[in-house]
């Protein structure tokens, strides 16, 4: 059975950074999908006081072997030089453990937009917002943001083994929780 961390919207923070590598020691996680916004905090957003892109790099790349990404809204060609992985496709589709899983970041891509909803669960950042629901033909899940919470929210991220999906938070207590169901 596979493990999968899902995390979104780090925007350069050192501390979700952290957080991150806590998560992978403690989770083990096969791969690692993260949906976007991996460097830059974005003009919307207050310059987070540990933002330090240029020591958040080497965590990342720490991981390339096992990360797949997505572009978010904040990351640029930029960031794809400096990055070890793919990160500029706006998404993917990816199967684990007989689940096919949407991955976008969100700001483009939506449940009802993609040519293909063909999938069991479908990933999307974006809004710094925790949430899993369930539509008629796959789950969605936000996993929130290991950053730079909004609406009140801890800083989250996601953990899908099996058919359960927990999100928890940076200090790596459960928040929610959901056992999926196959939709194919």
């Amino acid at each position: 059975m596979e493990k999968l961390l899902i995390f979104s919207d780090l925007h350069g923070v050192v501390s979700g950074a952290q957080i991150l590598q806590e998560a992978v020691r403690l989770h083990r996680p096969d791969r690692i999908l993260f949906l976007g916004d991996a460097l830059y905090h974005g003009p919307r957003n207050d310059i987070p006081a540990d933002y330090a892109p240029k020591l958040v790099i080497p965590v990342l790349n720490g991981f390339k072997d096992c990360i797949t990404a997505v572009r978010g809204n904040c990351d640029a060609e930029v960031d794809q030089m400096v990055l070890d992985y793919p990160l500029m496709d706006t998404y993917r589709i990816i199967e684990s453990d007989g689940l096919r899983i949407c991955m976008t970041h969100g700001h483009v891509f939506h449940p009802g937009s993609l040519p293909d909803e063909n999938f069991d669960l479908f990933l999307s950042g974006h809004t710094h917002v925790p949430g899993i629901s369930r539509h008629y033909s796959f789950t969605a899940v936000n996993p929130g943001s290991v950053s730079m919470p909004k609406e009140d929210h801890p800083r989250t991220y996601a953990v899908l083994g099996g058919k359960d999906l927990i999100i928890y938070t940076g200090t790596h207590e459960l928040y929610m929780s959901a056992e999926l169901k196959r939709s194919r």
